[in-house]
């Protein structure tokens, strides 16, 4: 830490500082906290203040966390903020899936200012900056859905979009119906109605990629009936959310991904909640990635036929003209 008496006259506000930003401070935070520029040159040649980019300091040469390298570039660019993954990153801390620490910090200013490279630092130019900055995070960043919006935008497989919208959801961070209000924000935004309709699955109960691939190849597509969406009861053991039941016929479809089922205890839940289905003379099955996307059609026939069992009336119908469904 910086020897106390180096800027007695100014240590309680300089210390504050340095407690809320990670040891890190600008050159304009320490003059409006009344350093002179003599004092800050006799810092810097002992060494109690490190020059981590121009006008940004902290207060050791060692390897840097990820939070003072977010500090230093929020800092080197103010106002600004952190913006897309690293938005995220600040949000939902370090071993976050699929975010490689080492990565350049990605920041927003303002539309209007033009902010020169600088080393270890993405700046992206976006409208609207202040409305859509939570400036008294630590450090300030943008708001969850914007994030989540920028994030999207550079993925390119359907189902890195759909789980990365459902976990913003799940993680309790965001709603679908903030995430869409973000969305219709924004003047240009590429695939924006496919965007909007995946929202509105999620927000109807769509927790996880699989689900929705369930939803839209095989429930939708081939004209079944519609589940009754993440509909709760309620076990010995507690509260369970199911995940397409169809209780008029007496069915439920689960889908097992292994994206939210890993850990054991979610195993057991899963295997309790099949045992509680059949004590209650309803049918459970469990279907994975093959059977929703590599199978789709099959899949669609054969969950008629159960529902068919159970009482329904109606007929599938084919999603192409090459599909077998309704033609045995």
């Amino acid at each position: 830490m910086i020897a106390e008496a180096s800027f007695a006259p100014y240590a309680a506000p300089v210390a504050a500082l340095l407690a809320a930003q990670d040891g890190v401070v600008s050159r304009a935070q320490l003059v409006d906290a009344g350093c002179e520029p003599h004092d800050l040159e006799r810092m810097i040649r002992r060494k109690e203040l490190v020059v981590a980019l121009p006008g940004v300091y902290v207060i050791h040469n060692g390897p840097r966390t990820w939070q003072q390298r977010a500090w230093v570039a929020v800092l080197a660019c103010w106002p600004a903020a952190l913006a897309g993954s690293s938005a995220l990153r600040a949000d939902n801390g370090p071993g976050m899936r699929g975010f490689a620490e080492d990565d350049p910090i990605e920041v927003a200013v303002d539309v209007a200012r033009t902010v020169q490279p600088k080393p270890d630092v993405r700046v992206r130019r976006m409208a609207g900056l202040a409305a859509r900055t939570r400036w008294n995070t630590s450090p300030p960043r943008l708001r969850h859905e914007e994030a989540v919006l920028d994030v999207i935008t550079g993925m390119t497989k359907q189902w890195d979009v759909i789980e990365a919208l459902a976990a913003a959801v799940r993680g309790r961070r965001t709603t679908a119906d903030r995430l869409a209000t973000a969305l219709r924000a924004r003047h240009r935004f590429p695939r924006r109605a496919w965007f909007v309709g995946v929202l509105a699955d999620v927000a109807a109960g769509t927790a996880s990629v699989l689900e929705h691939g369930y939803l839209q190849h095989v429930e939708r597509a081939h004209g079944l009936p519609k589940a009754e969406r993440q509909q709760s009861d309620r076990l010995a053991g507690g509260r369970i959310y199911r995940d397409a039941p169809y209780p008029a016929y007496g069915l439920d479809v689960e889908l097992d991904g292994r994206l939210d089922h890993s850990a054991l205890p979610d195993r057991d839940r899963d295997l309790e909640r099949d045992l509680d289905s059949a004590l209650h003379e309803r049918r459970s099955i469990r279907l994975g990635w093959g059977q929703v996307y590599d199978r789709p059609c099959r899949t669609a026939a054969q969950v008629a036929r159960l529902l068919a069992i159970g009482g329904w009336e109606g007929s599938p119908t084919p999603c192409s003209p090459s599909c077998p469904v309704g033609t045995d």
